[in-house]
């Protein structure tokens, strides 16, 4: 049985993506090892250290127990801090942070329902939300194509795309195009907002709120950073919900910025692993693959050397 092409780059990536996994594993390990091992020498003096300035009112055991009861609490997102006078988890403000890390999957873990109720309402909440919050996303997503298309036509009437023969380039406009897209998501949503959270938060630094941003923009949500999490915060509950809207729109303005990227065919690397690449014998299919209409806004395969001439140019779709 012979394999076709796209089976076979679909196998070379699952061999890559294992690749590409394990080096990032074994480098995630080689960088943070050592620190890891660093902070669990000094809690073993700083806890050895405690128990001998304590010993005759408290034990090993009983001190075990104790800071077990803390730990548990804490990654549930109940802070011991301050006597236990923090603002609860699940005021308005936090609860609106909570559902909006839900329906976007971001997920930070920092929080979760205690109650066997609340974790049944979060599953209902989430299959329900989940969805309509991806047909929102791509809905707007879908929409804000179309100014970016408006901009792209703009583009066409800079004379510094044309050639002398009065032909345009179809490849530096193509890529001009993208790398405004790609400035104005970094700048709006990544670098801003990373300005403003590391004035914000008192101990974060830049890179550390860039970070954030970046997690949480990808939905990877490892939850080591969180806004607001620090009950002397003013204006919490403000402030969560707030972010809760950068969140979604960031969000949007990613997926949006790889829309455009895919639709530039030689960078829509999935298309080389689609059956639809694959040849087909049927003349039938034939024709109704090439009749078939295609949602890319770049309709051709665009080559060094690809031109479109002006009296052309008004025919051609972005």
């Amino acid at each position: 049985m012979k394999l076709s092409k796209s089976t076979i780059r679909i196998f070379g990536l699952c061999a890559f993506y294992l690749l590409y996994m394990f080096i990032g594993a074994a480098v995630f390990s080689s960088i943070e090892y050592p620190n890891e091992k660093q902070i669990i020498e000094k809690l073993k003096v700083k806890r050895h250290q405690f128990l001998q300035s304590h010993k005759r009112c408290l034990n090993d055991s009983e001190l075990e127990m104790f800071i077990t009861k803390i730990v548990r609490a804490n990654n549930r997102g109940i802070s011991t801090m301050n006597n236990l006078t923090v603002e609860p988890n699940w005021s308005f403000g936090q609860a609106v942070f909570f559902a909006g890390t839900v329906l976007t999957t971001i997920g930070y873990g920092h929080v979760s329902p205690l109650s066997t109720s609340g974790k049944l309402f979060c599953i209902f909440y989430a299959i329900i939300g989940i969805p309509i919050t991806l047909i929102m996303i791509s809905a707007c997503v879908e929409r804000l194509l179309i100014i970016t298309n408006k901009l792209y036509d703009k583009l066409k009437t800079f004379s510094i795309f044309y050639r002398s023969n009065s032909t345009i380039n179809l490849k530096a406009l193509t890529y001009t195009h993208l790398a405004l897209v790609f400035v104005f998501v970094l700048i709006v949503f990544f670098l801003l907002p990373a300005t403003i959270f590391s004035s914000i938060e008192k101990e974060w630094n830049y890179l550390d709120a860039l970070y954030y941003c970046f997690i949480s923009l990808t939905t990877i949500g490892l939850g080591d950073y969180i806004p607001g999490d620090k009950n002397e915060q003013p204006y919490r509950a403000f402030y969560k919900i707030a972010t809760t809207f950068y969140l979604i729109f960031g969000i949007m303005f990613v997926m949006l910025f790889i829309s455009v990227l895919t639709q530039i065919p030689e960078l829509n690397l999935a298309k080389l692993l689609s059956l639809e690449m694959e040849t087909s014998s049927d003349p039938e299919r034939q024709l109704l693959t090439s009749d078939a209409p295609t949602s890319s806004s770049y309709s051709r395969q665009i080559d060094e050397d690809d031109s479109l001439s002006i009296n052309n140019m008004h025919s051609t779709r972005y």
